[in-house]
């Protein structure tokens, strides 16, 4: 059993770790604790990183598992309880917290097991237009798996109301190929069609562009992968609701950061709190949002 290494790096303006053990290696950058690649030795990648990823500070990188919170996507979009804890104008998409630097509180090893944690100060009070004492962290643990927990913890006299997400991209064969299990029976809101809600009938598959949120989710989903042979299996913590992803052709081609056949090898299925699944920290209390991920074969 070998010491797991971590290399300190740079990728483009943001400041990284790498950490390799026997059986995988992963990513991690300091700008909002993003873990921008996993992948498990003689495996393909797990998450997926961009062939066009810019590393620029105040950018979220298009990769791996970006933390959105205290809201999550289009500001406007979230309910009145979620946007009454913002004091300013104009909410950026998904968040405040993904383009600011997180402090390393550690990182730990035994055996091949690695656990690193991370928070962000300035949450306690010191966001602009968000005046609220919450304690952030976030935890990586690389095992036989990825596991990534986001804790909040409300410090605070008042109540504070968050939506969330761990933004996950996945790295798939080709995404016309896939199709995820789990899914079935569920409702959704289809985000292209003027938000309707509808259901979900079967495991999807996926032939255009795709935004959809799944209402009252299972904690276990799946990704099959035949081309790869491989099923990606994510479970949930403290969710209700998945959010599932690809951009396809015509959006793909709009954004800077990705190449254009670069949607064929991505899918992103989000570990969210969004909708009407919020979360609402009284006084002194916590909430754990987490995902487990690791593949098996077909």
């Amino acid at each position: 059993m070998s010491t797991p290494k971590v290399e300190v790096e740079q990728h483009g303006e943001l400041n990284c770790w790498r950490i390799t053990s026997a059986h995988a290696e992963l990513l991690v950058a300091q700008q909002g604790a993003q873990v921008l690649s996993y992948q498990r030795v003689g495996e393909p990648p797990l998450l997926w990183l961009s062939d066009k990823a810019i590393f620029k500070q105040g950018k979220s990188v298009r990769a791996g598992v970006p933390v959105c919170w205290p809201w999550f996507g289009v500001f406007k979009r979230n309910p009145a309880s979620v946007q009454a804890m913002y004091a300013a104008d104009d909410g950026a998409a998904h968040g405040l917290v993904r383009g600011r630097d997180w402090q390393l509180l550690g990182i730990e090893s035994q055996g091949d097991s690695v656990r690193v944690e991370l928070t962000l100060p300035q949450t306690r009070g010191e966001l602009p237009g968000w005046a609220h004492d919450v304690e952030l962290t976030l935890e990586i643990v690389m095992d036989e798996q990825l596991r990534v927990r986001l804790i909040s913890h409300n410090h605070g006299t008042a109540p504070v109301t968050i939506s969330q997400a761990l933004h996950s991209y996945f790295a798939v064969s080709d995404v016309r190929e896939v199709q995820v299990e789990g899914v079935e029976g569920l409702g959704f809101i289809d985000t292209l069609a003027d938000w309707q809600q509808r259901t979900q009938h079967g495991a999807l598959d996926f032939a255009g562009e795709t935004d959809r949120i799944y209402l009252n989710a299972p904690n276990q989903l799946s990704i099959v992968d035949p081309a790869w042979k491989r099923r990606i299996v994510l479970t949930s913590e403290g969710s209700r609701t998945a959010v599932l992803w690809n951009p396809w052709t015509e959006r793909a081609a709009e954004l800077p950061d990705m190449a254009p056949e670069g949607w064929q090898r991505m899918l992103c299925i989000e570990t969210a709190n969004v909708w009407d699944d919020l979360v609402e920290l009284a006084p002194g209390a916590s909430h754990t949002l987490g995902v487990r991920m690791g593949s098996v074969g077909l």
